[in-house]
């Protein structure tokens, strides 16, 4: 029996999809046959963007590149992570504060279903100050975010500040 593609999950909000994150997916797709980015659908959130928008970023930002792929999931990670058969979670970790959270979301995840890994990736010092949430509040706020941002999400936020007479990105 032929040995299936080994497949990571890198599970998150994607709210905007940031350089940051490019650049530990493209990590990960040296590791790995296919990289699933799996967008986390929280109802209790109001974010950016739709699920919907992200997923269609993640898609035109990967277009061309056959290892990456994109999906949606809700409830726990480990279970989308075995319905998908991967070997593995991948985390991005920009600084120590993102370690003690991850470990326990890797000591938790790991009890739940211990044949599941998680591998963490640390993204370049060129883009690991970089997270959504500052992102949004740039964007919020009318500044700069080329170089942050890879170019779909800047066109979307520059359409969304045309719209809302917002200042130029």
């Amino acid at each position: 029996m032929p040995e299936l593609p080994r497949l990571a999950v890198f599970p998150g909000s994607f709210d905007p999809l940031t350089n940051g994150h490019v650049d530990v997916i493209d990590r990960a797709g040296r590791l790995f046959d296919r990289v699933v980015v799996a967008l986390l659908v929280n109802t209790g959130k109001t974010p950016l963007f739709s699920a919907e928008e992200r997923a269609a970023i993640i898609r035109e930002t990967f277009a061309g590149r056959p290892g990456v792929g994109v999906d949606t999931f809700d409830g726990l990670l480990v279970e989308y992570a075995r319905r998908r058969r991967a070997a593995a979670v991948v985390r991005g970790l920009r600084r120590a504060a993102d370690f003690d959270y991850e470990v326990q979301m890797t000591d938790m995840n790991r009890h739940l279903d211990s044949s599941i890994e998680t591998v963490f990736l640390v993204p370049s010092p060129q883009v690991a100050f970089i997270s959504s949430t500052l992102v949004r509040e740039i964007a919020a706020l009318g500044g700069p975010v080329e170089g942050l941002v890879p170019d779909p999400v800047r066109a979307r936020i520059l359409r969304r500040r045309a719209a809302a007479n917002w200042r130029d990105a």
